[in-house]
């Protein structure tokens, strides 16, 4: 279930801007509690978004970048105090349908690129997702998928934008103790897994064309919702 796990979500972060990047915790939760499986992904993330900004750094939108990363603070800042409040069934049936309802609403991903607020909206909810439940993925790809940014730019910018908030994310996740030792083990065990599956989604993408990236994204993004699902309705 790691191994699947970490390198889909490798795959997904250089090379379809973490569309399926939510898949690790889900995969994960069916061995283990999802406390456990969240913090196990943390530092995984970390080495995955170093390496997909040092593929697409020089084409970082970094107007959109001070638009969004202001309110991933907020939202990480909200996730480290609802830690452990909310259950995770009701986290993932919250994201889930809003995922599912705009990647079959194709017409709404526009509205959001025009909406007054919504960067700062769809950042703190991929902020606060992100903290509960690595799925910060879904909520900022809703608000992308309307702007229609050049596939480079796009994965240059949700690389950072990834990055900044799980180093972010490590200051509520060392204050609440989610990690030890026999973790850090298994971490390294999956280090080069994780490598390995950034490596292939940037060749990949190299291969699609903007045309498809945008449909992959939706498809990615419904399957993300999907997945977030299923504990609701498969105990």
């Amino acid at each position: 279930m790691a191994v699947t796990g970490v390198l889909l979500t490798g795959i997904s972060k250089s090379g379809f801007a973490g569309g399926a990047g939510v898949v690790a915790v889900p995969l994960l939760a069916l061995v283990m509690p999802v406390a456990e499986a969240a913090a196990l992904v943390l530092p995984l993330l970390l080495i995955m978004d170093a390496r997909s900004i040092h593929y697409y750094f020089d084409h970082v939108n970094r107007g959109l970048l001070r638009q969004l990363v202001p309110g991933a603070v907020v939202g990480i800042c909200m996730g480290g105090l609802l830690l452990g409040v909310f259950s995770d069934a009701v986290l993932s049936c919250i994201l889930g349908s809003v995922c599912v309802l705009f990647a079959c609403w194709q017409s709404i991903a526009a509205r959001l690129a025009r909406w007054r607020g919504a960067a700062g909206f769809w950042s703190v909810c991929s902020g606060l997702s992100s903290t509960l439940l690595h799925a910060g993925g879904p909520p900022i790809n809703l608000y992308m998928l309307g702007l229609r940014l050049p596939k480079l730019e796009w994965l240059a910018t949700t690389a950072v934008f990834f990055g900044v908030m799980n180093v972010i994310k490590l200051v509520p996740y060392t204050l609440n103790g989610q990690w030890n030792r026999q973790m850090w083990w298994h971490i390294l065990v999956l280090l080069p897994i994780a490598l390995v599956g950034v490596y292939l989604g940037k060749h990949l993408q190299a291969r699609i064309s903007e045309q498809w990236f945008m449909r992959f994204c939706r498809v990615l993004l419904l399957v993300s919702g999907a997945l977030l699902l299923k504990p609701v309705f498969v105990p």
